[in-house]
Order: structure tokens, then sequence, then C-alpha cells
């Protein structure tokens, strides 16, 4: 009986402990959505700050980059600042350049200060992976684990939907001004109620400078090639080329150091632990259909259906609904069901989806993707869940801060890698959709001469204007074809690629749970 009684006792949450980690979440809600939020609205930012369509994309370009190298950092600041303190002034931070965005004058005045949001933002993500499972017992994890995967899930799904929302209802600047009053309140919440573990200020001491200088230059050229590749024709631009190569050879300093570093920066070994490894590829994976749709869905509804930043936004909701409501089911199944299953439902739910997508027309509306955008959200909250008990829940409780930064890090790459290839397939399948269409209206093709005998007598009214008008309609309609097409391409590549990785997931070996962690430590 006294046995049952201290296993009861051992499971309980603390109240205190459980507030401060809803704030923690919310304040990783916050940093997760402003990755997204702007995407709906970088036009009317365009406009407001008097920005070229070249420099506008760094609205989000400067916060990835900036991003991507505090991830993995956020381990070291973890352990030597404390949770409390590296938490509560990362908020602190990121709430301050959150006001600074919003009354930005000029573009670079906005690249700067997005640039300071992302990098003091990024480092409360990994930081609520790893309190989690340092914070709860491990029978709680049914609990915990869905709600930070809902919201690593749903933040960057839903957020065109807000920005559009904001950008319709009031203006561009609220994007950033609606993160002031619940970062302050986060801020507040952590810092009074955050007692995980204590600061060990002797690691800067020892702190890894080089490492550092390493990384960034490593993470943040290769985010910055990945980001903007695309747009300049990848190495065809000299530009592109050397940032490469600064990567490239940044990156050979960086793993030199870290593996011979007496107190490297960031510790590699979590990836020897077979669990982690197999966790964050299947991370990497996701984060390419995470981000990648969450870019493709509202790139179609603009430029076929001509949808507005609110309109895009409504449609892309459905998708975080889907994710709300399957969040408790996956808490429940989480205990009862083998995560090799789930992550093969997540995966394959997610590829049934993209599949409908090849179907794609002009006239897909939001009834058309309603159902994909469902399945969807489903398999994305069927496949975060387990992925994440696999990289982390069978980790030693001192290694989680660091892998936790190496864990997340590597969904943000796979989102980066994957909007860098959907991004250059788009483009090269237009070219080549518009290619074929354009031999298939060429002079003497019957059905070519048909329609544009249709679409003359319809411009009939303009007299000498009508065939060249008649052309040119026919010309649009065939471009609009090959970008429809084009689309449907990219929605098979990624089909193909989560219907392999549901399949590998069959082969990978049941993982067995870590042992608690002794309640004064772990707690």
């Amino acid at each position: 009986m006294a046995e049952i009684t201290t296993t009861t006792a051992s499971d309980r949450i603390d109240l205190r402990r459980l507030v401060a980690f809803l704030a923690m979440c919310f304040g990783m809600f916050m940093a997760l959505l402003d990755i997204q939020v702007v995407s709906a609205s970088l036009t009317e930012i365009q406009a407001g700050l008097s920005a070229s369509a070249d420099e506008i994309s760094w609205v989000q370009t400067a916060y990835l980059i900036a991003e991507v190298v505090a991830i993995p950092l956020s381990g070291f600041l973890s352990r030597a600042l404390g949770t409390r303190w590296m938490f509560a002034g990362s908020a602190a931070g990121f709430t301050l350049a959150s006001l600074m965005c919003g009354l930005s004058s000029s573009m670079n005045q906005m690249i700067f200060w997005r640039a300071v949001q992302g990098f003091i933002g990024g480092g409360m993500i990994p930081t609520v992976f790893a309190s989690a499972y340092t914070v709860f017992p491990r029978s709680r994890m049914p609990i915990i684990v869905p709600m930070i995967g809902l919201i690593a899930t749903l933040a960057p799904t839903i957020g065109p939907t807000v920005g559009g929302y904001l950008t319709d209802r009031l203006s561009w600047h609220w994007l950033f001004f609606i993160n002031i009053l619940p970062g302050i309140g986060v801020v507040g919440m952590t810092a009074a109620l955050i007692d995980f573990d204590k600061p060990n200020l002797q690691l800067f001491e020892q702190f890894d400078w080089w490492g550092l200088i390493f990384m960034a230059t490593f993470l943040g050229s290769l985010e910055y090639v990945l980001e903007e590749g695309q747009r300049y024709n990848w190495f065809d631009d000299d530009t592109i080329t050397l940032f490469a190569v600064v990567s490239a050879v940044a990156a050979v300093a960086f793993f030199v150091r870290a593996f011979t570093a007496a107190q490297p920066i960031v510790d590699l070994k979590a990836f020897t632990n077979r669990n982690f490894a197999l966790g964050s590829m299947f991370s990497f994976v996701l984060g390419i259909g995470l981000y990648g749709l969450t870019y493709l869905y509202p790139l179609y509804l603009a430029r076929v259906r001509g949808y507005d930043a609110l309109m895009i936004g409504e449609t892309m909701f459905v998708s975080g609904v889907a994710m709300f409501v399957c969040a408790p089911i996956v808490g429940r199944m989480m205990d009862k069901v083998d995560p090799r299953i789930m992550l093969v439902f997540g995966f394959t739910t997610f590829a049934v989806g993209s599949w409908q997508m090849t179907y794609l027309t002009k006239d897909f509306d939001f009834w058309q993707i309603f159902l994909p955008q469902v399945l969807r959200g489903v398999g994305l909250m069927f496949a975060m869940v387990p992925i994440t008990n696999l990289a982390l829940g069978t980790l030693a409780p001192e290694r989680l801060k660091n892998a936790s930064g190496l864990f997340n890090l590597t969904r943000n790459l796979g989102g980066a890698f994957g909007l860098a290839a959907l991004n250059t397939v788009l483009d090269d399948r237009m070219d080549l959709h518009f290619a074929r269409l354009h031999e298939s209206v060429a002079w003497g093709r019957q059905p070519a001469n048909d329609m544009l005998a249709t679409l003359a007598q319809r411009f009939s009214a303009f007299g000498a204007d009508a065939q060249p008008m008649a052309i040119k309609q026919l010309m649009l309609l065939a471009r609009m074809q090959g970008t429809v097409m084009a689309f449907a391409d990219v929605f098979l590549m990624v089909t193909l690629l989560f219907g392999l990785f549901g399949v590998m997931a069959v082969l990978m070996r049941r993982p067995v749970p870590a042992a608690a962690p002794g309640a004064p430590a772990a707690h």
C-alpha cells in the first residue's frame, strides 16, 4: 500500500511548475508563430517600408538565419544561466524586438530587429522541449508531449491565418505589436515561477568562442544559401557560391572543434544514441512537410486563385483545427500504441493528403483542399509526438538541454532544405510544362486553332484587336495550366518522400524508456 502511495505522489504534477511550464509554452508559441506570421502579409510590409522585391524577403530570411544559430546555442546558455533567467531573458528580448519591428520605419531597421527577434526567440524553443522531460514524471508525458507537439506544429501552420487577419483588420504593424502584452506576461511568470535548476556561471570561463564563431558562420551561411539560392539561380551567382564555400569551410572547422574542444559549444555525442539520431532524421523530414506545405498552399492560393492575405489565412486554418482536435487523441494513445505504428500512420496520412493534391486544377477552392488539409494536420500530430518521444524520451537528464537544441535544429534545417528544394523543383517544372504547352498550342494544331477561334469570337467587339487578344489569352491559359501542373508535381514529390519514411518507420526499434529521474534532481 505504501508503495502505491509513493508512486502516486511521484506522479503528481506540481501546480507551480505546471503554470511556469504553460507560460514557457506560450513563449515558444510566439517564437514559432513569428516564423510564418509575416508570410501572408509581405506585400503590405513592402509597401509600408518602401522596400524592393529583393529586400522584402529578408523579413523572413533574417529571422530564420538568426534563429537557426540560436537554437543549438540554447543548450549551453540554459546550463550556464539556468532555465529561469535564460527563458525570462529570451522572452524579454523577444518582446522588445517585436516592439521595435512594429515601430520600424525603414527596411534596414526591420531586418536588424527581425534578426534580433529570431536570435533571442530561438532560445525559447528547445528550452521548452528539454524542460518537459526534466520537470515532469515520465508517466505524465502523454499529457505534456502532445501539448508541445501541438504548439510546434500548430504555430507555423496558423501563422498565415493570424497574419492575414491582423493585417486585414488593423495593419502589418500589429503582426509584431500582438506579442507585447503576452510577452510581458511570459517574462513575469517565468521569472517568478521557474525553479527547475540552478545557474552554473562557471561554464562561461570555458566558453568556446571559436566554436560559436564557426557554428554561426556555418549555419548562418547555409541558411542564406538555402533561402536565397533559388532566387539567384544557385551557383550561377557569385554571392551564393561564396557563401556556400564559406559554409562548407566553417562546417569542417565547427565539427573539428566540436570533437576536440574541452567544453564544446554543442555536444554532438547525443547523435551516438540510436533513438536520438533516428528521431532527428525523421524530424528533418517532418520539417520539410511542416514548413514546405505551409509555404506551398498559400503560394497556390495567391498565384492561381488570387486570394488575399485574409482569405489565405481562413483557408489555411483547417489544418490548425485538425491538429487541435487530434492532440488529446494522440495523448491518450501514447502509452497504449507502439510509437512505430503512430509514426507509420502519421507519415502515411500526411502522404495521402499530399497525394490528393496531385489532382490539382486551377479550380481547386476551399472545399477541394479541405480534406487534404485535414489529413495534413492529423498526420503532423500523429508524427510529431512519437518523434519527440523517440528522440528525447530515452536520453539521460543531463543531456537533454543540449540534445533538445540539436533536435529542434534538425526540424528547422529540414524546413530550410525543403523550401529550397520545393522552390527549385516548382520553377523547373513550370519551365518544362510551359515549353510543352507552348508546343501544344502552336500553329497547325486543330485543338489550338479551335480554341483560338472561340476566343477571337469572344473578343470580336474589339475589331482588329480581337486576334492578338485571343492569342494573348491562349498563352495565359497555357501558362496557368503549366503553373498548376508544376504545383501537382511538387505535391507528388512530397507524397513520395513521406510515403518512403512511413515505410521506414517499421524498420525502427521500439524505444525503451529511460528510468525516470529522481525527484530532487529532475524536479
